[in-house]
């Protein structure tokens, strides 16, 4: 029984031995060459000479990821503007004539994550849609409606009422590595392109948009170089293996097609997002606390540190998660729950993956000394544009809603949004009241909550409102920005 256990033994050490080698012998290796410099100096650099079988195979990942991807047409109504109304019509009809409503159209793409009908999407692509439909890779059509958008993050959620669809598994975005290949699914340019795929590298993590506006409040993009163009919105950023990574979202170009790289909501981020719009219609944002700065050679040298990692705390909120477990200023944040803390959008990007009430360990650096504090995660202020459960708009501490045809009618309006309800904030103080319906916002007329937040937007310093209080008397107020 020995001398036959022993037998086995070697065997299986002698064919593991075999198979070792026969590996490394197939394996590309890295081959030395020595050039000499200007000043005659030997230089040695190293290159891998790969064979035909050694280049990726995306054929398993294409073919799977492009069933769950769909073509999204939407539909919006938008009233002409009343300055390019023919003075002709004006003299006639009055200040009170109510231009013409237009139709136009959109498209974008979408990925179906859960096989009874959910879609994720971005939100600027139905953003005040007033009708959506969605195209399937086998050319099914579905009407979809929105179940949920969040703004900050540029995702949106729509459903279809169907059953046993294709679905893309969720990969680990903060498992991607720079250099590593990845898929690009949508349609771009249009219905004539669907389905189209495109290859790339995953040129940089943690990335904000050169010419970033302040559309987006996350700053922590995938940047890849996988071709991106217009209809490519809300599509799939895929890996070898077909997992969604992240959902492309944006290109930064002086023409608007593609130059080069492009921009993706990480799936980490998206998969948080997503659950939060399918579960309550809006976003539970979990908020830290603190501002912060990149930790840089001038204050590792101050504050005497080791080495250049992590992110220093400027400032942290009163009453705040961050002030409840310790944290202080100056303190260097290295590590959040064991991931490695490089820069602001590294934090924010794991920050954005929790709840308010999870829990996390920080690791940090303080005067010299490596330590660690567990911190309770609060929940984030509401954002101006956010919906609140009730499905009202935050307006700077306002919850605003269309206004009802029988309130419009009794207060001798056409169109209007309603101040449903106050809390402290802007609004507020300028003197608004509940009840109230807003007509105007700087000079333009206003129809609903999203009308209001979008007239906003564009002011440059200050927000003026005209409209109608309850009592039927007119107001007008206003407040910077």
């Amino acid at each position: 029984m020995k001398k036959t256990f022993l037998t086995v033994l070697l065997s299986v050490l002698a064919g593991g031995l075999t198979a070792y080698g026969v590996v490394k012998a197939t394996e590309p290796a890295p081959q030395t060459t020595v050039i000499r410099d200007s000043e005659g100096n030997a230089v040695e650099y190293r290159t891998v000479n790969l064979a035909e079988t050694d280049y990726p195979d995306f054929t398993y990942a294409a073919e799977s990821a492009v069933e769950a991807v769909v073509y999204v047409e939407v539909t919006v109504q938008n009233r002409q503007q009343y300055q390019s109304i023919d003075p002709f019509f004006r003299f006639f009809f009055g200040d009170e004539y109510t231009p013409q409503m237009r139709e136009q159209k959109g498209s974008g793409s979408g990925v179906i994550i859960r096989p009874d009908g959910y879609i994720v999407t971005n939100n600027h692509v139905v953003n005040g849609a007033t009708s959506i439909q969605v195209t399937l890779n086998n050319n099914e059509q579905y009407e979809a409606t929105v179940v949920g958008t969040d703004p900050a993050t540029d995702v949106a959620i729509i459903k279809v009422n169907a059953t046993n669809l294709p679905t893309i598994p969720m990969g680990d975005s903060d498992a991607l590595r720079l250099g590593e290949w990845v898929l690009a699914i949508g349609s771009p340019l249009g219905a004539q392109l669907r389905s189209t795929i495109t290859a790339g590298i995953v040129s940089a993590k943690g990335r904000s948009m050169p010419d970033y506006s302040g559309e987006f409040k996350i700053e922590s993009f995938i940047q890849t170089d996988a071709a991106v163009n217009p209809g490519n919105s809300g599509g799939a950023l895929v890996n070898k293996k077909g997992e969604l990574v992240g959902i492309n979202t944006a290109i930064v170009s002086q023409t608007g097609s593609y130059t080069g790289y492009s921009f993706a909501v990480p799936v980490n981020i998206v998969k948080r997002v997503a659950q939060d719009l399918m579960d309550f219609g809006s976003v539970k944002r979990a908020v830290l606390g603190i501002s912060m700065g990149t930790v840089d050679k001038k204050f590792a040298d101050e504050m005497k540190l080791s080495s250049i990692n992590g992110v220093y705390i400027n400032e942290v909120m009163k009453g705040s998660a961050a002030e409840k477990a310790g944290l202080q200023k100056n303190d260097v944040i290295v590590a959040i729950d064991g991931q490695k803390i490089t820069d602001a959008s590294s934090v924010q990007a794991k920050v954005g993956s929790y709840h308010p009430g999870d829990k996390a360990v920080i690791r940090y650096i303080r005067d010299g000394k490596e330590r660690e504090t567990t911190v309770v995660f609060q929940a984030a202020a509401q954002q101006n544009g956010e919906a609140d459960a009730d499905g009202s708009i935050i307006f700077y501490g306002a919850h605003l809603k269309a206004a009802s045809p029988e309130t419009l009618k009794a207060l001798g309006l056409k169109a209007g949004v309603e101040i449903v309800s106050l809390d402290s904030g802007k609004m507020a103080e300028a003197g608004a009241k509940q009840g109230g319906v807003i007509a105007y916002v700087n000079g333009e007329a206003v129809s609903k909550p999203e009308d209001v937040v979008a007239k906003a937007k564009k002011a440059s310093r200050a927000i003026y409102m005209e409209g109608v209080d309850k009592n039927g008397r007119s107001f007008y107020f206003g407040f910077g920005k």
